[in-house]
């Protein structure tokens, strides 16, 4: 079912040993990030979300707080984002290695050539195939493809993208690393 955030003064229920998640027993894949929100992919290809909304994470197009699994739209996913990010973004690899990320833009996280704030609470595709693997940082995201090369995008604070630019330097799309 879904859930909207709880009303001021009531509680939320606390699970201190293993429950079952949702219905399916398939699960292949279990993923989330810090600010409360999972994900999975189980056997079928199918990626399920749930747990925090907010600027649209969970990719179902709304911000919607979920407290059981829904499914986003497609069968072939294979690979889960990892990491935390402060602006609640998420994404997934399917098996065709297309990349496809969902959250607030805050800092060119989405890879759209794009700056500027705003949310997408639906998956929506990088640039590029072959992707292999991906991972969010607090204001910047990375991704290897399958060739071997990392690429990254988003904030270059501290110049954690490792791309020997200014710290106020914010890429859009990826970029390799060099």
């Amino acid at each position: 079912g879904q859930n909207q955030s709880p009303a001021p003064g009531s509680s939320v229920e606390k699970i201190s040993s293993p429950t079952q998640i949702g219905t399916k027993t398939n699960w292949r894949i279990l993923g989330g990030t810090t600010y409360s929100m999972a994900q999975a992919i189980n056997t079928d290809g199918e990626l399920w979300t749930w747990g925090n909304n907010g600027n649209g994470s969970l990719g179902l197009n709304d911000q919607i707080q979920y407290s059981s699994p829904i499914q986003i739209p497609g069968t072939t996913w294979s690979k889960l984002a990892s990491g935390h990010s402060l602006y609640y973004a998420s994404g997934a690899i399917k098996s065709d290695g297309t990349l496809y990320v969902w959250g607030r833009n805050e800092d060119g996280q989405m890879g759209q050539n794009s700056t500027s704030v705003s949310k997408y609470s639906s998956p929506i595709q990088i640039p590029g195939t072959n992707w292999d693997a991906l991972t969010f940082g607090v204001a910047c995201v990375g991704g290897l493809k399958t060739d071997g090369t990392a690429w990254v995008w988003g904030n270059n604070a501290t110049g954690l993208l490792g791309l020997n630019q200014p710290e106020s330097t914010k890429y859009s799309s990826p970029a390799q690393v060099p």
